[in-house]
C-alpha cells in the first residue's frame, strides 16, 4: 500500500495497449449437448445451435445460430491446466510490478467457485486463489535483490453492503468496522478492510479457508450450496529494494473475484430471502455489464463506475492500469443453454476492453528532496572549480543577497540616467534581477 509522503511514479517504457482477454471453462457432464455446443479445433472458438423446432414446433425468427471468438476454451481442463492458461503469466507480472485481476463470471452452479478456489478436500483440486497464493511466495522466497512483503484481504459484496471475511466478527456476526469504497490517486481502496500480512503459503490458506467459512451460501435449485454474494479475494505484493531498501519499492495486487451466479429468477424458484438475494446479484451484475459496454465504446467520455459496490470496487480491475483475464464459466446441458449464451455474450464484450498496464513504482519523497539538495551542491562545486580555472572565483550562484539587489538597482537607474555605460553581471541570476528591476520601473513609471 502507498504510503503518505511518498510519490508514486508509473513506468511507461514500452507499454502497450492491450486487450482484456477472455477465456470459457466448461462445466463437465454426462448430459453434454454435443449438437447444440460445438468447439473450434483451435479452441478459442465455439459455436451454439439450437433447433428452429426445439419449443413445441413452433416456428419464430428467433436467431438460431451463434459464433463466439475467445483468448481459449477449457473443455474438460483439469485445475492444474486452468491456472496455467489463465493465471500463470498474469501472477508472474504482478510479481514485476504489474496490477493483475483475474475474474469468474457465469450462472448459478456453473463452476466459478470451483475455478476459482477449489475444493478443501483435495490438494490436488485447488484453484486459481490457493495456486496463486503458491506461485507468489515460492518466488518472493527466492528474491536475491530485493525484500518483499505479501499481504491478502478478502472482501465480500452481500446486498450491497461491504463485508470483511477476515475481520473480527461480533456476537451479532457483524464487523465493528464501518467499511466504503474510497476513490485516491493511487486507484481504488475499501477503507476499514483488514489486511494481514503472509509469509509462508499455509498461513495464507488459513486465511482463505477462514474466509470461505464466514461466505454466504443458500441452497436453491441450481446449486446446493451457491454463493450468494460477490467476493474478492486480493494479494498484495510491495518489494524494497536492497540496495535502495527505505527509498524506492514496486507494489502490484492481483485481484482475483468470484462472481456471484447470475440466475433467471422463474427458473430457479427462488423467494424470500433467496430471492431478495438473487435480485440484488442480478441488479449489480446488470451494472457491471454496463460498465463492460460503456468501457468497450471508445467514444463514452464518462463511465457509471458508482451505480453499485461492485462496480465501484473494480474501477481500477477493468483494463486500465491492469492486466485483466475473465473466465466465463458455462454448463454445457441444453436446458441451460440461454445462460451459456448470455455469459458468452459478456466473455466477448469484455475482450473489447483495452488496457495499458504499467509498473507502479513508489518513491520517498523526502529521500528525492535529498537527493536533489545533495545533486545541487555537487553542481555547485563543479561550477566553483570550473570558475576558479578561468579566473572567475568572485562568481557565486547562491540567491541574491538584499545588499546585492540592491546593487543592481542602482545600476539599473544610472544606466537608465546615462552615467554608466554597462551593468556589471556575472550571472544567470543577475541577469533575472536585471529584467526585473527594468519591469519593475517601467511599471512605476506607467503608474505616474
Amino acid at each position: 500500500m502507498v504510503q503518505m509522503g511518498e510519490e508514486v511514479f508509473r513506468v511507461k517504457m514500452d507499454t502497450v495497449q492491450k486487450r482484456v482477454q477472455a477465456f470459457v471453462r466448461v462445466k463437465p457432464t454426462a448430459d453434454f449437448a454435443q449438437g447444440m455446443i460445438k468447439f473450434g479445433r483451435d479452441n478459442k472458438s465455439i459455436d451454439i445451435y439450437i433447433k428452429k423446432d426445439v419449443k413445441k414446433g413452433v416456428v419464430n425468427n428467433r436467431q438460431t445460430d451463434w459464433s463466439f471468438r475467445l483468448d481459449g476454451v477449457l473443455h474438460n481442463a483439469s485445475q492444474e491446466l486452468t491456472y496455467e492458461t489463465v493465471a500463470e503469466k498474469l501472477v508472474s507480472e504482478a510479481l514485476s510490478g504489474y496490477n493483475g485481476t483475474i475474474m469468474c463470471y457465469g450462472q448459478t452452479g456453473a463452476g466459478k467457485t470451483y475455478t476459482m478456489t477449489g475444493t478443501t478436500a483435495d490438494y490436488k483440486h485447488r484453484g486459481i486463489i490457493p495456486r496463486a497464493i503458491q506461485q507468489v511466495l515460492k518466488a518472493t522466497a527466492h528474491c536475491v535483490d530485493r525484500f518483499v512483503t505479501v499481504r491478502v484481504s478478502y472482501l465480500e459484496i452481500y446486498n450491497e453492503t461491504l463485508f470483511d471475511l477476515l475481520s473480527t466478527m461480533t456476537s451479532s456476526g457483524t464487523s465493528d468496522v464501518q467499511m466504503a469504497v474510497v476513490d485516491c490517486p493511487q486507484g481504488v481502496y475499501v477503507k476499514g478492510l483488514s489486511i494481514h500480512r503472509v509469509s509462508h503459503e499455509e498461513d495464507a490458506l488459513n486465511l482463505l479457508f477462514e474466509g470461505e467459512t464466514n461466505r454466504v451460501i443458500a441452497e436453491h435449485t441450481l446449486n446446493k450450496n451457491s454463493s450468494r454474494s460477490h467476493c474478492i479475494f486480493t494479494i498484495y505484493i510491495e518489494s524494497h529494494f536492497r540496495v535502495f531498501s527505505d527509498v524506492k519499492r514496486i507494489s502490484s495486487k492481483i485481484n482475483l473475484i468470484d462472481l456471484a451466479g447470475s440466475e433467471r429468477l422463474g427458473k430457479t424458484g427462488s423467494e424470500g430471502q433467496v430471492l431478495k438475494e438473487a435480485t440484488y446479484i442480478n441488479k449489480s451484475l446488470s451494472f457491471l455489464e454496463q460498465i463492460i459496454i460503456a468501457l468497450g465504446d471508445p467514444k463514452r467520455d464518462h463511465i457509471p463506475f458508482r451505480q453499485s459496490k461492485l462496480t465501484h470496487v473494480l474501477k481500477d480491475s477493468l483494463g486500465g492500469n491492469c492486466n485483466t483475464v475473465l473466465v466465463a464459466n458455462i454448463c454445457g446441458e441444453a436446458v441451460h443453454v440461454d445462460e451459456t449464451l448470455s455469459s458468452l455474450r459478456f466473455a466477448t464484450r469484455m475482450k473489447w476492453i483495452t488496457a495499458e498496464p504499467v509498473i507502479n513504482e513508489t518513491c520517498d519523497a523526502g529521500w528525492i528532496v535529498k537527493t536533489l539538495e545533495k545533486e545541487i551542491i555537487f553542481l555547485k562545486r563543479e561550477l566553483a572549480m570550473h570558475d576558479s580555472l578561468v579566473n572567475r572565483s568572485l562568481v557565486t550562484y547562491d540567491p541574491l543577497t538584499e545588499i546585492q539587489i540592491a546593487d543592481i538597482k542602482s545600476q539599473v537607474l544610472k544606466y537608465l540616467e546615462g552615467s554608466i555605460d554597462e551593468i556589471d553581471i556575472v550571472n544567470i541570476r543577475q541577469i533575472q534581477e536585471v529584467f526585473k528591476q527594468f519591469k519593475l520601473l517601467l511599471r512605476f513609471w506607467h503608474m505616474e
